[in-house]
């Protein structure tokens, strides 16, 4: 392929509609995701994807009905368990973002588990961002920043892009190049609204649960045919 994003978003959307669409209650659709994610995550990893990162759960989706929170926090920790062996032998690195202390205590347990086994691994870096949401995580950056100004740890003008990532759950990751977000919705809904500010957004009618190894090969190579320009012009990358 000529050209492949270092780092690949996702948000997966759909799961909800697709179980909708044929009759099924919406825990199913939830469970074809999850069969969805392992099918993409060995797509990443086999063309050399360095970044992989996934709105697996957003701050706002606690305020979904209480039966369907407790299936998709099941399900969760269902999938850590099977899929730390997968993880580990593909050389997959398990990364989280988020406001992790929100997370059921059996969730939380079993997902540090599987971070600490898999951090010397040094293929794809999977990050799977739960309970998040951007402005908390830029609001919270802020807030630390803040506190080390008033009490005189850093000076005013030592602030600059680099601190603000610095103080952000995500801070280990490079810039976003590729946001694809399946189900026809074309918005960010507060993911990673730091590290999109130059990514290139892919849209898909593609529900979540039918996106395929296909589908996502079909992203990269539309990356592969646009131009990133970062604020110049088409002439000055060609001279």
């Amino acid at each position: 392929m000529k050209k492949l994003p270092e780092h690949v978003a996702i948000i997966m959307d759909g799961n909800g509609r697709w179980a909708d669409q044929r009759g099924k209650q919406r825990g199913m659709g939830h469970k074809k995701g999850a069969s969805a994610v392992r099918e993409i995550i060995e797509e990443a990893a086999d063309n050399g994807i360095k970044y992989l990162t996934l709105f697996t759960f957003s701050t706002e989706n606690w305020s979904r009905p209480e039966d369907e929170v407790g299936i998709l926090m099941r399900l969760l920790l269902s999938s850590l368990k099977k899929e730390f062996n997968r993880l580990n032998n593909n050389n997959i690195k398990l990364k989280s973002i988020g406001d992790l202390e929100g997370l059921p205590h059996l969730v939380r347990e079993e997902l540090n588990y599987v971070v600490e086994k898999t951090k010397d691994n040094t293929g794809l870096t999977l990050t799977l961002a739960l309970n998040y949401g951007a402005k908390e995580e830029l609001t919270n950056a802020m807030r630390t920043i803040a506190n080390k100004v008033k009490n005189s740890i850093i000076s005013p003008e030592k602030v600059d892009q680099s601190m603000i990532n610095e103080h952000l759950y995500s801070h280990y990751l490079p810039a976003v190049d590729l946001l694809i977000r399946t189900s026809g919705e074309e918005r960010i809904s507060n993911f990673l609204l730091w590290h999109i500010a130059y990514a290139e957004l892919y849209f898909t009618t593609t529900l979540w649960p039918d996106f395929s190894k296909e589908d996502l090969k079909k992203a990269l190579i539309n990356y592969g045919k646009r131009e990133r320009r970062f604020g110049k012009t088409s002439e000055q990358l060609t001279t």
